[in-house]
């Protein structure tokens, strides 16, 4: 995660949705309730914050506020700190601050009634996942009708020779212009040699595509074909393959077997398949048969436990696998282009009722292409709202004196117009002709379709938009209280985060010699289990076992074991490892003695293998280098702590215990 998606995360999980207080009504929520150097707090400003960042249904009791208490006198402590070092002033701060009042402010720039009828559009469609195949037949959102008519007419031909019984696969491949649908041969230092996907797309839910695309897909019924869908890419042929349940958010585990060049994919099918009657002979051994066969080294030590993913997130062989399923159940081998998985179904976790996934799905509708309709009905309302007055002969007789120099993005203006006359006005804020010019000298673009005119009137209306949203903008703070506090808080989170940032977290990573000093201090928190560390043996010819078990029986390094094995041309390779308890099968079983070996045949391939334990590590602390990210953690904890005790001598924190009563008693 990079270090902006975290201030990201940080910051929202600071800030969550505003919640009504219970405190409003009383009589002394505008008084102190707590002093930090020479800044008061109010009652109504903790309870406020309190109230939003606890869950609804907990159990309020005095115990939970004099807990959260000390964590908002830390918080608000941190927050005095940054503002007496000025990095409020900072510009970096200024322009995040900036970014996110504008995240933020969207909500305001849209229509409610519109957008929740789109939010109960996209409930109602997140309760299916569809998986599809499509031709896309390209055309210019811009295009002009004959090429669009054009465009159209090869989209109905491609759908009826589909509707005639045509493979649609093989159609994607001979008409589509998605380059996805065929295959691509390697150009060496560019990309690699793909495999063709003829037009199929996988699975997909609401929001995964884009909204004219997802309204089509959602209108054609499971096993038909679609009409033309026209999106800015063009005009799509949709073949739905399957409308199924949704899923949402997958847990699963797997025991993974990949394939490389030297991979014989019958051997590798057959051992995936004797893998998996195993595995059903005796599901209750699952962790077991991951950590002796799977070769996903990433879950192996989970279990083979994948992190929660999406049906959009993973290959469609494997999403056709997990719906197979119920929880606890093994699919047959399934084969993908990375290799063969056993996949075994944890859990799925369909959306949640209607009014929790409410807030989430108003957000994402306002981030969406459907937010667009939204917007235009909530310009009409702004306009409304603060006397929008347009002066069209300004407008429309500058229009017609545009030429072809727009198109060509080098429009300059024109010396004769008189830039000065008023072009509309909202509220009491008066746009000029000159600031609709310099509009367009900085947002032309060069146009394949548009008519000077058509296109100098669609920057107009973009013109028009932008201006009623600065007015309106610029009014937030003042009309919603609620919107001001909001900000407010994402400007304390920032400053936060920049703040632990200087004090604590690059400073304990950069702290070498303190580091240190802490690990020495603290290394019997850091400990290894027993261990060992084996030489590893793999046959591919039970033939060549018993000559490789004798040569072990020597001192032999692994070096010279493996040049033995080459010499020889034995089929079999040679590794080191160490194992704590629990990290391999076959070790755990022996004696953990030097010098101890033993041989495993496998039950679902020809190989066996030797481990011969070379070493035997008891009880240890771990290496600094080997518990580093444990330790930096650790210590910035510690520094932190040290930290805040510093600040509260600098800010003397006071409480009014009366009025802290009093919320106590309010719940």
């Amino acid at each position: 995660m990079t270090r902006k998606q975290i201030r990201k995360t940080w910051l929202i999980a600071l800030c969550f949705m505003m919640m009504p207080s219970l405190l409003m009504a009383q009589s002394y929520a505008k008084k102190t309730l707590l002093t930090i150097g020479d800044k008061k707090i109010t009652a109504e400003e903790f309870v406020e914050t309190y109230e939003k960042n606890n869950v609804k249904t907990e159990v309020i009791d005095k115990k939970n506020i004099d807990e959260y208490l000390q964590l908002f006198i830390d918080f608000k402590l941190k927050v005095t700190e940054a503002e007496s070092l000025q990095m409020d002033t900072v510009p970096s701060f200024i322009k995040e601050l900036k970014n996110y009042r504008e995240q933020l402010a969207k909500p305001y720039f849209s229509n409610d009634e519109i957008t929740e009828e789109l939010v109960a559009e996209a409930y109602g469609r997140m309760q299916y996942d569809l998986n599809a195949a499509h031709i896309l037949i390209k055309c210019d959102a811009n295009a002009l009708p004959a090429d669009t008519l054009e465009a159209y007419n090869k989209a109905m031909k491609a759908r009826e020779r589909a509707i005639k019984g045509e493979d649609f696969g093989a159609l994607a491949v001979e008409l589509s212009e998605d380059p996805s649908a065929r295959d691509m041969e390697e150009i060496p230092g560019v990309r690699r040699a793909y495999t063709g996907n003829r037009g199929e797309l996988g699975y997909f839910t609401a929001f995964d595509m884009v909204y004219p695309f997802e309204t089509g897909a959602y209108n054609t019924a499971e096993g038909e074909i679609s009409m033309p869908i026209r999106s800015d890419f063009g005009y799509h042929i949709i073949k739905i393959n399957s409308k199924t349940p949704a899923s949402g958010l997958i847990r699963a585990a797997h025991i993974f077997l990949p394939i490389d060049e030297n991979t014989v994919d019958s051997v590798l099918k057959n051992k995936a398949n004797n893998i998996y009657n195993e595995v059903i002979s005796k599901p209750e051994n699952w962790s077991e048969f991951v950590r002796k066969y799977s070769e996903d080294r990433g879950t192996i030590a989970n279990n083979g436990v994948l992190s929660t993913f999406r049906v959009n997130q993973i290959v469609p062989e494997f999403i056709t696998a997990v719906k197979s399923l119920q929880p606890g159940e093994v699919a047959k081998p399934v084969k993908t282009n990375f290799g063969y998985h056993i996949v075994k179904l944890i859990m799925t976790t369909p959306p949640s009722d209607f009014e929790t996934e409410k807030p989430r799905l108003e957000e994402r509708v306002q981030r969406d292409m459907r937010g667009k309709i939204s917007e235009e009905i909530a310009m009409k309302r702004i306009m409304k709202e603060n006397g929008f007055k347009e002066n069209t002969k300004v407008k429309d007789e500058f229009i017609a004196t545009i030429d072809s120099s727009l198109i060509m993005a080098q429009y300059v203006g024109n010396d004769e117009i008189n830039a000065e006359k008023v072009i509309f006005t909202i509220g009491k804020e008066k746009y000029l002709l000159q600031d609709f010019i310099d509009y367009i000298i900085d947002n032309q673009r060069r146009q394949g379709f548009l008519t000077p005119t058509a296109y100098a009137y669609e920057l107009y209306n973009k013109f028009i938009q932008e201006k009623v949203f600065e007015y309106e903008d610029s009014k937030l703070e003042e009309k919603y209280p609620e919107f001001r506090t909001l900000v407010q808080e994402y400007h304390d989170g920032i400053l936060l985060f920049s703040l632990m940032e200087d004090q604590v977290w690059n400073k304990a990573m950069e702290d070498t010699v303190g580091l240190q000093e802490f690990y020495e201090r603290n290394k019997g928190m850091y400990m290894w289990d027993d261990r060992v560390r084996v030489i590893s043996v793999t046959s591919n010819d039970k033939n060549n076992v018993e000559e490789l078990m004798t040569v072990l029986c020597s001192d032999i390094s692994i070096d010279s074991l493996r040049t033995y094995i080459k010499n020889n041309n034995i089929q079999a390779s040679a590794r080191t490892f160490v194992y704590q308890k629990g990290e391999n099968v076959n070790a755990e079983t022996m004696e953990w003695k030097e010098g101890v070996i033993n041989k495993f045949e496998s039950s679902v391939d020809n190989t066996t293998q030797i481990i011969k334990i070379i070493e035997v590590r008891p009880a240890e602390p771990k290496a600094f280098k080997e518990a580093k990210g444990l330790i930096t953690s650790a210590y910035q904890a510690e520094l932190e702590t040290l930290w805040l005790q510093q600040l509260k001598e600098k800010y003397p924190v006071k409480v009014n215990e009366k009025i802290l009563e009093k919320i106590k008693n309010n719940y």
